[in-house]
């Protein structure tokens, strides 16, 4: 729940108590009749900020792309870089990153499998 919507039931809450308040006043030996008007006045509002509070809906987080660069290993060129299990080509598009892990999905037998990196030296 947003701050805003806590703001919002937290003064509806004090409105409605308040307007009870000067209602239930207005009938006691020294209440004047303008106070049941006030009373009614303050609920209302505090009703109306309720049902204004449970219909905000936050603004939506904007989605960010991350760019990763993936560095294979050394001895790696993407211009023959083959299936483990049946040999097709792959590109660029079939690594994705998953769990901060390299992972490679064949478009010919759809065999997923980690791409393993070796030493560099």
């Amino acid at each position: 729940m947003s701050a805003l919507k806590i703001i919002g039931y937290i003064a509806a809450g004090i409105l409605i108590f308040f307007g009870i308040l000067f209602i239930w006043g207005a009938f006691s030996p020294n209440g004047s009749t303008g106070w049941i008007a006030i009373g009614v006045i303050s609920v209302l509002i505090g009703f109306g900020i309720i049902w204004l509070a449970s219909r905000f809906k936050p603004a939506t987080q904007s989605q960010n792309n991350v760019t990763l660069n993936i560095d294979l290993p050394g001895d790696v060129a993407l211009e023959s870089f083959k299936c483990q299990s049946c040999g097709g080509a792959l590109t660029t598009e079939n690594i994705k990153m998953v769990a901060g892990a390299p992972v490679v999905t064949c478009p010919y037998c759809n065999t997923t499998y980690q791409l393993t990196e070796e030493p560099k030296w």
